[in-house]
């Protein structure tokens, strides 16, 4: 009996710590995660932090050939955009042509605050890519192992639509809303925008457009887990069309259509670019289903 007794606490104590592991498994696992999150954090930031620093001793050119182009007459886009003016027959119809303006820096150290602010930003743009990394590493514990292979695919997917929305922002956006916004007056009126008000335009006509074009993957991700279907994006191709339409007038209020075609037709492209990705991630779906 006394043999028993002994056997049956020695059971009741072994399943007890049986318990306790299984419960202090998740959690240390969680903290482990958690680590390693943070490691990864820390990575990102310090690259981030030494992009912004390299730029920071660069920002007279970073203000010049880049911040503050799009606001030059001689830039790119206004000239393209007169030559197709003229290749046209259409004259000056459609030609952006920016009014030469001033930025005026208001606050007590506000260049040198705002040359911070601009250096690191910029920073975080062109190591864009490296962010991604480090994200896809910490996800691919996650991911089936037959699967991980395509995390470097979906990261560098990831950083070309992100610098081509960029791109498209920077380059087209930004013109046609600074030569629009600045030309228009009000009598008695002069428009002379501060600093960090132009610098902050410039961040919105230029890093939404790059989470925007994140769209495909989105779509592919929504599609491979059953949630999205080719069919159901084409049924709906006419309203997505009008929408376009309807955000490139509003970006672009200018009177001509051209620039609104310019503006929606990118976005078009990229609603009929999600549909055949969609396709692709839905039949590998039901193939797994």
């Amino acid at each position: 009996m006394a043999a028993n007794k002994e056997f049956i606490v020695r059971k009741k104590k072994g399943l007890v710590e049986r318990v306790r592991e299984s419960k202090a498994q998740p959690e240390w696992a969680i903290w482990d995660e958690l680590e390693k999150l943070r490691w990864h954090i820390i990575r990102s930031l310090s690259v981030i932090t030494m992009g912004g620093i390299v730029l920071f001793f660069f920002n007279k050119w970073l203000f010049t050939e880049v911040v503050f182009a799009p606001a030059e007459p001689g830039f790119i886009t206004y000239r393209l955009s007169c030559a197709l003016s003229k290749w046209a027959g259409a004259g000056g119809l459609v030609c952006l042509e920016p009014p030469v303006f001033s930025r005026l820096a208001i606050g007590f150290g506000e260049p040198f605050i705002i040359s911070i602010k601009v250096s690191f930003l910029a920073g975080l743009l062109a190591t864009f890519p490296y962010v991604l990394f480090e994200l896809g590493n910490f996800v691919a514990p996650f991911v089936p192992e037959s699967q991980r292979k395509s995390l470097r695919g979906v990261v560098l997917a990831c950083s070309l639509l992100f610098f081509s929305g960029v791109a498209f922002g920077y380059f087209l956006l930004a013109p046609v809303s600074i030569s629009w916004l600045m030309g228009f007056t009000i009598p008695g009126v002069e428009n002379t925008p501060t600093l960090s008000s132009y610098i902050n335009y410039m961040l919105i006509f230029t890093l939404p457009m790059g989470l925007i074009f994140q769209l495909p993957v989105i779509c592919y991700f929504l599609s491979r887990i059953g949630l999205l279907s080719p069919e159901g994006m084409r049924s709906y191709r006419r309203h997505t069309i009008v929408g376009i339409l309807l955000l490139a007038g509003i970006i672009t209020p200018t009177v001509d259509g051209l620039t609104q075609v310019l503006v929606a037709l990118p976005l078009y492209l990229l609603f009929e670019v999600s549909i055949f990705i969609v396709a692709r991630g839905r039949r590998i779906y039901e193939t797994e289903t």
